[in-house]
């Protein structure tokens, strides 16, 4: 098993964002804001794009540093997505937005990526 992130399943199409975003379908979790759409012509099961907003962390050193965390969190724990969606044979576009305004410890942001990754498939799997 592979735990890396490489550049192929980061979601960077500005087409494809602004899909996600106008047509795609959403939900909060756990301190997350998740859009979600499906989407046959990507190279992985899924394609992801993290984010913290500026107007909820003023200053980019610690967007920079949530974002870092959320990326380790999920490339640890992305094979479990990518294994219930392959079972499936689906592949989705989506971003996470972090909805918190102060800096999380990694071991409870950790949990609560596990469990939006859970609720994601949950969400894809009622709305097919």
């Amino acid at each position: 098993m592979q735990f890396s992130f490489t550049k192929e399943e980061r979601l960077c199409s500005r087409k494809l964002i602004q899909e996600v975003y106008d047509s795609g379908k959403s939900f909060s979790s756990n301190g997350f804001r998740i859009s979600w759409k499906q989407h046959t012509s990507i190279p992985f099961p899924a394609q992801v794009l993290l984010t913290v907003p500026k107007k909820l962390v003023k200053k980019a050193v610690h967007r920079n540093r949530i974002k870092r965390i959320m990326r380790e969190a999920y490339r640890k724990h992305k094979h479990q997505l990518y294994e219930q969606l392959s079972n499936e044979n689906k592949k989705i576009v989506f971003s996470i937005a972090y909805m918190g305004k102060e800096e999380p410890v990694y071991a409870e942001f950790e949990t609560k990526i596990i469990l939006t990754l859970q609720r994601l498939f949950k969400e894809i799997e009622k709305n097919n």
